[in-house]
């Protein structure tokens, strides 16, 4: 094991990072682990694993709360922060720029039309999301039978937070036992007490910290304002975020665009295109998210101002919670690997997951593909309905030609992208739209 490093070179290390983090979290957990493990030695990979088992427990990205706990191994709480943030920090400033652009330029023709070819690349996305999770996560009749509640129970209406709860208590029932070494499920602690007292204070200190911009925005702007409204509906989020951005994603669409009426679901569509393109955590979605739903009623702000203040509310009702669970968390990790329930129910809202990227994925697919859809409902539950004479036979070709890039060729996100906004800048240079 090598010496920590100080801070400064921390934080270059983590800037860079930060920079070149394209790709989800697979890629992500993969550069800190050639950074902290292979390159400079300054963990075990025994302790990387333990630490990434723990993070992927927890609501919110695991990528950035695995960097937050490598700085905070490395450099205590300003490791911590420095290597959390500028983590994010890259993706938060490129973000903010495009959805300024986004703001005012997407009704113009040209861009319109690109990010209709996005938004057909966005469902291929979807779907390849949903496969290569499916054959990761559903092993067992238990999981694909909690994927199949999910897809259906989100599909008919159910509130995202609902289906998490559901799907963890049926992992502890339903799912195999997660494996761990011979251990008992209740270990002593080898913490002291004044650990406990320590975590304690961490906890209530950043919980006041977390809520702290949500009680100044109520106070000076009341509570039906829109900043308001984005820093509770974010704060909650935060909360149920388990499963990564696609099942956040699922959330915003049921609330930003059913509840509140803040984005399309093709602004939706086109708000993860960026964040899959761009680099940082792909739940910076959420920001751009906030940016629109702020810059559209930004009194008594300008537009462009209020869009600022709602994607930094928005990041930080999104990231802060990620600091709070790791500096809290940080030294019980070992006993969080050994329980074996927690794992379980673990089991079971990332098999809910699946089913709940794929009832997205279809949701998105009714709204970008279809110009006329209806619904009958049932009571507290709803159903779409399709006419077929709608479809945009335009959105169906280029979902064509990104899905042969995706499942014949293995092509990745970022040539989807690509391949989507190229198509939909052809359409209107061939007279199409």
């Amino acid at each position: 094991m090598s010496a920590p490093p100080s801070l400064a070179s921390l934080a270059r290390q983590f800037a860079r990072i930060g920079f070149l983090s394209f790709g989800g979290p697979a890629p992500q957990i993969a550069m800190l682990h050639d950074l902290a493990v292979d390159r400079q030695g300054w963990i075990s990979d025994q302790e990387f694993l333990r630490a990434l088992n723990v993070c992927h427990l927890l609501p919110g990205p695991e990528a950035m709360q695995l960097a937050t706990w490598i700085g905070w191994r490395l450099g205590g709480v300003r490791g911590g922060l420095i290597a959390g943030g500028l983590f994010v920090l890259p993706g938060v400033m490129v973000i903010f720029a495009l959805s300024a652009l986004y703001a005012y330029a997407a009704d113009l023709t040209l861009v319109s039309a690109a990010f209709t070819g996005v938004q057909a690349a966005v469902l291929v996305i979807l779907a390849s999301a949903v496969a290569r999770l499916g054959q990761r996560t559903l092993k067992s009749a238990g999981s694909l039978a909690i994927a199949g509640g999910a897809f259906l129970a989100l599909l008919f209406g159910l509130p995202f937070p609902a289906i998490v709860v559901l799907a963890g208590l049926a992992g502890l029932w339903l799912t195999p036992k997660a494996a761990t070494p011979d251990q008992p499920e209740v270990v002593s602690d080898p913490e002291k007490p004044d650990q406990i007292r320590r975590s304690t204070i961490t906890l209530l200190s950043w919980l006041a910290l977390w809520l702290a911009p949500l009680a100044l925005v109520f106070v000076m702007l009341g509570g039906e304002h829109r900043l308001t409204e984005i820093t509770a509906f974010f704060s909650w989020l935060a909360i149920v975020s388990f499963g990564g951005a696609y099942a956040v994603l699922a959330f915003m669409a049921q609330a930003g665009v059913e509840q509140y009426g803040w984005l399309s679901a093709g602004e939706m569509a086109d708000g993860l295109a960026l964040a899959e393109s761009t680099p940082g955590p792909l739940i910076l979605v959420t920001q751009f998210t906030g940016f629109l739903a702020a810059f559209r009623e930004a009194a008594p702000f300008t537009p462009l101002v209020a869009g600022l203040m709602g994607s930094l509310l928005t990041v930080w009702a999104v990231f802060a919670p990620s600091f709070m669970a790791i500096f809290t968390l940080a030294p019980w990790m070992e006993r969080l690997n050994r329980m074996r329930t927690l794992q379980s129910a673990l089991n079971g809202i990332s098999s809910a997951v699946v089913g709940v990227i794929a009832s997205l994925a279809v949701w998105f697919a009714t709204q970008v593909m279809f110009g006329v859809t209806g619904e009958i409902s049932f009571g507290p539950f709803r159903l779409i309905t399709l006419d077929p004479a709608s479809i945009n036979l335009a959105v169906l070709a280029i979902a064509g030609v990104c899905a042969g890039l995706a499942f014949t060729l293995k092509r990745g996100v970022m040539t989807l992208v690509a391949a989507g906004l190229a198509m939909g800048l052809a359409l209107p240079l061939a007279g199409i739209v």
